[in-house]
């Protein structure tokens, strides 16, 4: 984790935007740790080390001028003083780490105003892609937890006054000791026990509240018994099931026998012999309609050719006629044309041409009509027209005679059809007994499905008792159950208890143990004086440092320097750091203090270019002094330079970049 940009907006006493570049890294191939910020006390240091802090946590920031202030108004305070209360407060903190393998980069953004609503900062992420990743803001706190845990984060975000009372206590402070347990996994196992006394508690009630469970022998006995009869029943719908199925063959034998031995049919022989009568009646009349047919025009129907020959003569003399008439017309116009050609005094040559030539048309036009034989029909229009219509009317009533027949027909099966039923009924007496057999058989057939519907109903009902009975069965064994489990937890909580206790005891000794090496390699490390200290061990319960000499007599703590002590707080929160395991940025404010010239060497040149792959140093201008500054500086540690000019007359601070005191 590595972080790139902080950016204070009307926070403390940095009044307006100002942007901290916080990246060590120098250009795409190179990078130095070191990120020095100079400011003098009072001038808003602590304030950058807690704009981090609240960035990351919000509400759980342990920052340092809280106190005991609710978030709400701690927020207040943390607005500048010098601006319109309506103005927005702003912190972002950039930062990068890997995730799935790649580099990935969020923006955390926070921001209010004065007297905010709610008590509370509005919190965005700004993402790669410039976007506002609403999910990742539902689950900051559980996704910052994975990347720098609270629990920890004492041990990469501590100042000097941190550094100062862990060397001059024998016991390390809350913080600190918050840290080790957090780092130690302890907190995870004290959490553990606390809700297993919870659990216990939460139990202890419940069985102290829990009615008396019902008797599970009688519940199983009752049932055993309905599942007995439940199976009886159901042997007994079978049995029914298959006495239906028999008396419905029999019933249909019975029918079939009814119908086969006529006694359907004698039930039904008044119907017969009424329907016997009523096409007799039917057949009758077609006859009479035959004979009407008959007493008209249809005998002519047995001369058709005579009456086809004397229509045919009779329309051959009337065009003869017709012609006739017409020739007679055509010589008399003739004629007249003949006298008035005279009277034009036409010549006579030309006349007698004409009189031929009009002769010899008349005949050739009529030459053709000329009768071969006399006309002996003789027959006027009106009687042609009466025949005419005597041959229409003998067409229609043939027709009608053919479809009465056909109906005839049809008629006379129909009542030969029932003239045979009529035969084959029973006698009375015998019919009386088919019926009186198929009677019986029907009443048993509903008698036995009467049967079987009760019965098909009581095993219906016995199937909603069992269901009843396996629900009660169900419920006291899930109570049992429950019942038992609580009594289980109860007794065996104390076990676990002291499993926990046991595990606790070991887990804090192996880490312990780790731990202890590698505050002792760092202390020697940062003091370059190896005679002093061969081993450091740690105590499992208060974490207090015990140190040993080469002989294996104690060292007592008083016996170090004031120097030497802040070099073993600043070597146990160094050990405590790599122990973690998380490669993550350190930010010390107020590093240097009350450390003599060859202690303050020996921090300045071994542990602050060690301390992290990125290490930002909040220092006054007594602390990390010109002889300091160069030496880092000659030993390329320093990424960027910052100077907090603070302006006592406004009381407002200013971030200067590129400089430092010197």
């Amino acid at each position: 984790m590595i972080f790139l940009e902080l950016v204070l907006q009307n926070f403390g006493p940095y009044s307006g935007k100002q942007v901290i570049n916080l990246n060590p890294k120098i250009d795409e191939e190179n990078s130095h740790p070191i990120i020095l910020l100079g400011g003098m006390n009072g001038g808003g240091k602590t304030t950058l080390m807690d704009a981090i802090r609240l960035a990351l946590y919000g509400p759980r920031a342990q920052c340092s001028t809280r106190g005991n202030l609710s978030y709400s108004d701690f927020l207040n305070q943390c607005v500048n003083n010098k601006i319109d209360p309506i103005a927005d407060t702003r912190i972002e903190l950039l930062f990068e780490h890997i995730e799935n393998d790649k580099p990935i980069k969020y923006r955390v953004v926070r921001s209010w105003t004065k007297n905010p609503k709610d008590g509370k900062d509005t919190l965005g992420i700004l993402g790669d892609s410039d976007t506002w990743p609403d999910a990742l803001v539902n689950i900051w706190d559980e996704y910052i937890e994975n990347l720098l845990p609270l629990g920890i984060s004492n041990l990469f975000l501590f100042d000097g006054e941190q550094v100062k009372e862990l060397a001059e206590q024998e016991t390390p402070p809350p913080v600190v000791v918050d840290a080790i347990r957090g780092l130690l996994g302890l907190e995870l196992a004290d959490r553990l026990a606390v809700d297993l006394d919870i659990l216990v508690n939460r139990k202890l009630k419940e069985v102290g509240n829990s009615k008396d469970l019902a008797n599970l022998e009688e519940i199983e006995t009752r049932l055993t018994q309905q599942q007995e009869d439940y199976q009886t029943t159901e042997e007994k719908v079978e049995i029914l099931k298959n006495q239906v199925e028999e008396l419905e063959q029999k019933q249909q034998e019975a029918f079939d026998k009814f119908i086969s031995e006529g006694g359907k049919i004698a039930a039904e022989r008044n119907q017969l012999e009424l329907q016997q009568h009523t096409k007799t009646a039917e057949i009758e009349q077609v006859r009479q309609s035959m004979c009407e047919l008959a007493a008209d025009v249809l005998p002519l129907a047995l001369i058709p050719n005579l009456l086809n020959q004397a229509q045919a003569q009779g329309e051959k003399e009337f065009r003869h006629q017709q012609v006739q008439i017409s020739k007679d017309l055509l010589i008399e116009r003739d004629r007249r044309l003949l006298t008035w050609l005279n009277q034009v005094e036409t010549s006579p040559i030309q006349i007698e041409k004409i009189q031929s030539f009009l002769i010899q048309d008349v005949d050739s036009l009529y030459a053709k009509t000329i009768q071969t034989e006399a006309p002996w029909l003789l027959a006027d229009d009106e009687t042609l027209s009466q025949l005419d219509n005597l041959i229409y009317h003998l067409q229609n009533s043939k027709l009608s005679a053919k479809e009465k027949l056909a109906i005839l027909k049809n008629k006379e099966e129909e009542i030969h059809t029932l003239e045979r039923q009529v035969q084959t009924a029973a006698a009375p007496e015998d019919y009386t007994k088919l019926r009186q057999a198929l009677e019986a058989a029907q009443n048993q057939v509903v008698e036995a499905k009467a049967n079987h519907e009760t019965i098909r109903r009581r095993l219906a009902e016995l199937e909603t008792i069992i269901a009843k009975s396996k629900r009660e069965l169900s419920d006291y064994t899930v109570e049992n159950i429950k019942h038992k489990n609580s009594e289980h937890i109860i007794t065996s909580a104390a076990k676990v208890q002291n499993t926990l206790k046991i595990f606790r005891e070991k887990l804090t000794l192996r880490k312990l143990n780790k731990l202890e090496e590698e505050v002792k390699n760092c202390f020697l490390y940062l003091l370059h004086k190896s005679d002093l200290v061969h081993r450091i061990t740690i105590d499992t319960k208060t974490f207090s440092l015990l140190l040993y000499d080469l002989n294996g007599k104690p060292v007592p703590k008083h016996r170090l320097s004031a120097g030497e002590k802040q070099l073993l707080a600043i070597a146990f929160l160094w050990g405590l750091a790599k122990v973690s395991g998380h490669r993550l940025p350190v930010a010390i404010d107020t590093p240097l203090g009350r450390l003599d010239s060859s202690h303050r060497s020996n921090l300045v040149e071994r542990y602050f270019p060690s301390a992290s792959h990125q290490v930002i140093l909040l220092s006054t201008d007594t602390e990390i002094g010109k002889k300091e500054v160069e030496t880092l500086r000659e030993n390329e540690a320093i990424a960027r330079e910052y100077l907090l000019k603070y302006d006592s007359s406004t009381r407002q601070t200013t971030v200067v970049e590129n400089q430092y005191f010197w």
